[in-house]
């Protein structure tokens, strides 16, 4: 979905479908998201997560995480890029992933998540999310790793001799990476899927690095809380909190952007859902 506002903060309003579903028989035909937009010379570059099954429609009693819908669904999960010359579109989107499968890796049961940097040679630097397959039936937790293209238009190579960069079998599950690039080198920011870094589940950690391959986590790692402070004094405690964006203004972090969701915990459970901006305190 493409929105638009005057003003970082929001209010936001629906504009138009960026992305919309184009067919089981393309492999992002059922299912476009996570986008990450950049504007690069006249062009908008967006990459994404896509997917596809030849099922019916699901209905909402029977789509379950064990149904075939999301079985499927989510084994076809790829990466993908879709360039315009405006964020109004329209859209070009390529018959092939930009990063794919890939068998006897950590990368061999799905590619999600990208989170590319445009280096300043035209080259695109990505951290992204993957599983692998430990068995006949069985994937492995999430892991992080890095893989770059010659260009924007380029399918990616994994880099780090195939091997993830942060996270990998017998470590504790992350997700949802925000890499980005400063003077200072490499950061990211990541969900603590399990409370590993902050002893708080599902909460974001920093980490920094010089060659985007070692990464040192900060020493004081909690980049943020699921906790919400409004500005009418309120706190909640948010069910989910996920995709964590930075927002920069003048090379600084100004606003982080979420998804979030009502409820205990775990998309099951949850009534509403909805994006938040949080300002940086100044």
């Amino acid at each position: 979905m493409h929105a638009i506002s005057d003003k970082p903060e929001g209010p936001y309003t629906f504009s138009d479908v960026a992305l919309p579903a184009r067919g089981a028989q393309y492999w992002d035909g059922r299912s476009t998201h996570n986008p990450r937009i950049f504007r690069y010379k006249n062009k908008y570059v967006m990459y994404y997560m896509g997917s596809t099954h030849p099922f019916e429609e699901p209905n909402k009693i029977d789509f379950t995480l064990s149904s075939k819908w999301c079985i499927v669904g989510r084994s076809n999960k790829r990466v993908g890029v879709a360039i315009a010359d405006s964020p109004y579109g329209p859209w070009k989107r390529f018959d092939e992933p930009v990063l794919d499968t890939k068998p006897d890796t950590f990368y061999s049961f799905l590619t999600s998540n990208p989170s590319p940097i445009i280096e300043e040679d035209g080259s695109v630097l990505m951290m992204f999310k993957a599983r692998s397959y430990v068995g006949n039936d069985k994937y492995s937790g999430m892991c992080f790793g890095l893989a770059r293209a010659k260009s924007i238009y380029d399918k990616f190579e994994v880099l780090n001799n195939k091997q993830p960069v942060l996270g990998g079998l017998d470590q504790p599950e992350i997700e949802d990476p925000f890499f980005w690039k400063d003077k200072k080198g490499y950061h990211v920011i990541f969900k603590d899927h399990v409370g590993k870094y902050t002893d708080e589940k599902h909460s974001g950690v920093l980490a920094d690095s010089k060659d985007a391959i070692h990464w040192t986590v900060a020493a004081s790692p909690k980049a943020y809380s699921r906790t919400l402070h409004y500005n009418d004094g309120k706190t909640e405690t948010m069910g989910q909190l996920e995709r964590p964006f930075i927002y920069f203004e003048n090379g600084k972090p100004a606003y982080f952007f979420f998804a979030t969701m009502d409820g205990p915990g775990g998309f099951e459970y949850g009534t509403h859902s909805w994006n938040v901006v949080v300002p940086f305190k100044k």
